[in-house]
């Protein structure tokens, strides 16, 4: 499975930005997806996690309430909107791929990566 994510730029605080993470492979409708953060000089941080039928969706704390995960199986792409953007969401955002059937926080669970798109909030 080959992952690209996109959708990342500049936003001013209270923003919004969709980000999107296309995948490859024929089997990506049976993966659990995520989206990971890393702020410069931090460890990757779970942001958001969704099962493949979509009928369970994890956030982090810090995003519960703002930030939206949702997947299209039929067009291999999952999907993270982003409101109310805070500077402290500053970071590159990355999407990953899980062959497990439940639910992951841990970037170690993971088994493929895309390349990562930058988000940037100005105050």
């Amino acid at each position: 499975v080959q992952l690209q994510a996109s959708g990342g730029g500049l936003v001013q605080a209270g923003g919004s930005l969709r980000l999107s993470c296309a995948a490859s492979g024929r089997t990506f409708s049976s993966y659990v997806m995520g989206w990971f953060r890393q702020a410069p000089g931090k460890e990757r941080e779970f942001v958001a996690t969704i099962r493949w039928s979509s009928d369970s969706t994890y956030y982090a704390d810090s995003v519960k309430g703002r930030f939206t995960i949702s997947r299209d199986n039929a067009k291999n792409t999952v999907y993270l909107q982003m409101n109310s953007l805070k500077p402290e969401d500053t970071a590159v955002y990355y999407c990953a791929a899980d062959r497990d059937y439940g639910l992951e926080t841990r970037p170690t669970g993971y088994d493929y990566w895309g390349q990562g798109t930058q988000v940037t909030v100005s105050s």
